[in-house]
């Protein structure tokens, strides 16, 4: 018993959370906890009161070596399991669908409706090796392992991965959801309470990943504007394509670092796997499939995925790997006669020309070689 006294300084964070998705989750759980105690206790009771009851020595206990079936207990045996099996399940379909990740938030607390005017605050996050990156679109910042959100405004989280699968984190917002490269994952959740909470990756990525934790404050209002004024003034400069491509290389244990400003098209080319500008992005890649493909060219679109940029993998036999760094359309006619009217150089050029050809360059050449 005293030593039960210990457990009252450890919090229970899963069990007292500070988010309403967090809190319906935990609700959802102590229910089902429940619903099971329904039918282990009684079980655990009754194993100990038979073994008691028709112990050998106990001579007065009814013996009845010929028994073989009783209805009653046959019905009282497999309907309660039953109804609790039926509740469970039924409470898991509607908890599937409400608590849905990519469900935008109808409340942010128990009777307490999102207002029609609140705009949900959008937070971008990447997982790299081995840091967290926070980009705010709306305030055009950029945090490594700190987050900040106001009290009682939805948040519509973006998740993805520069490198491997990691798990996105806060146990006293809402449940863990995964990142992974090349992929887009969501989760809406609301904190309701101001405070200091842990955020962790739940999932193993490599040595570095005990030191991948961060911080995630919960702020009123003017205090998340204070904390936004603080990462534009304290900032290291513009997380562009460059910075980022610092940024992502592997690193142990990173400090706080805040960006003052972020390139607008940074978190699309981070999903599409093209940050390096000589890469296709995969949504135009898919694109390109989407109408037939590039031919022959299309064949050689080989360029290794991200997580591949230090090694190749498969056959080394063979010539290097080539890939299509972009296309550009063919030009209409009409358009041809415009610039042909328009730019000297073209006066002179042919009226029939053909197709431009795709771009081929070996993956092995330079930054400076392939621009």
């Amino acid at each position: 018993m005293p030593l039960l006294g210990l457990l009252t300084g450890c919090n229970a964070v899963v069990l007292a959370p500070s988010g309403d998705i967090a809190a319906q989750q935990r609700d959802l759980l102590v229910f089902s906890t429940f619903l099971m105690l329904v039918i282990i206790i009684p079980v655990m009771a009754l194993t100990v009161l038979f073994a008691w009851r028709y112990r050998q020595s106990n001579k007065a206990a009814r013996y009845e070596p010929d028994w073989d079936h009783s209805t009653q207990l046959e019905l009282v045996i497999w309907a309660a399991p039953l109804l609790i099996i039926i509740v469970l399940g039924a409470i898991t379909w509607t908890g599937t669908h409400l608590l849905d990740p990519f469900r935008p938030l109808e409340r942010v607390a128990a009777g307490k409706p999102v207002a029609n005017d609140v705009q949900p605050l959008e937070v971008q996050v990447v997982s790299l090796d081995w840091k967290w990156l926070f980009i705010y679109p709306q305030y055009g910042i950029a945090t490594v392992n700190e987050m900040a959100a106001p009290v009682d405004r939805p948040i519509s989280f973006r998740i993805t991965s520069s490198a491997v699968m990691n798990s996105f984190y806060i146990p006293a917002l809402a449940g863990q959801i995964y990142s992974m490269p090349g992929m887009e994952t969501k989760l809406h959740a609301v904190i309701n309470h101001p405070g200091e909470f842990e955020g962790i990756s739940a999932n193993y990525s490599g040595a570095g990943f005990s030191g991948m934790n961060f911080k995630f404050h919960g702020l009123d209002q003017a205090g998340f504007e204070q904390w936004i004024q603080k990462a534009k003034s304290t900032g290291t400069g513009a997380l562009d394509r460059a910075a980022y491509q610092s940024l992502e290389k592997p690193s142990e244990n990173e400090p706080v670092r805040y960006y003052s400003a972020v390139a607008e098209d940074l978190y699309h080319a981070i999903v599409n796997l093209c940050v390096d500008p000589s890469k296709m992005c995969m949504d135009k890649m898919m694109s390109v499939d989407a109408k037939g493909g590039l031919g022959l060219e299309g064949v050689n679109n080989v360029r290794p995925l991200i997580y591949d940029k230090y090694a190749r993998r498969g056959s080394v036999l063979g010539p290097d790997p080539y890939y299509v760094a972009d296309y550009c359309s063919a030009p209409r006619q009409s358009e041809l006669d415009t610039w042909k009217q328009s730019v000297p150089a073209l006066r002179s050029a042919p009226q029939n020309l053909s197709r431009p050809q795709a771009l081929r360059l070996p993956a092995e050449q330079s930054a400076a070689q392939r621009g």
